[in-house]
């Protein structure tokens, strides 16, 4: 695999593991602007991987939707995931960030749900 591919697969995986270790927390105790920025950071690396594993480069502007029309461009079974869940998909800065407990965790389920599509299809 790809040295640069393989590099934003560990990220999106320590991304995860951090995320997700924030979200077993009381909710009360639970660092929202941390679930949020790591499931998106998660995303980004995942799609960002996938693309680089193809052999492409990508441009650190391209927002989640961007990214993720090039990996449906390259894979149809990306038509599956659904971004509409994440507000700021569309913003390549994503510097908005989530409050509610609810909608933190909706991006973390579509991190997750990445995550397990790479797996089922052996990518990582």
């Amino acid at each position: 695999m790809d040295q640069k591919a393989k590099d934003h697969f560990e990220k999106a995986n320590e991304q995860m593991r951090s995320a997700n270790d924030e979200l077993y927390k009381p909710q009360e105790d639970v660092v929202t602007f941390k679930v949020c920025k790591n499931s998106l950071f998660a995303i980004e690396n995942y799609l960002k991987g996938f693309i680089s594993q193809r052999g492409y480069n990508t441009d650190k502007n391209e927002s989640l939707d961007q990214l993720m029309e090039r990996c449906r461009l390259l894979d149809k079974n990306f038509n599956k995931i659904d971004l509409n869940t994440i507000d700021c998909s569309s913003n390549p800065d994503h510097n908005r960030f989530c409050e509610s407990i609810n909608k933190v965790n909706s991006c973390f389920q579509t991190a997750d749900q990445l995550q397990n599509f790479f797996i089922r299809h052996r990518i990582l």
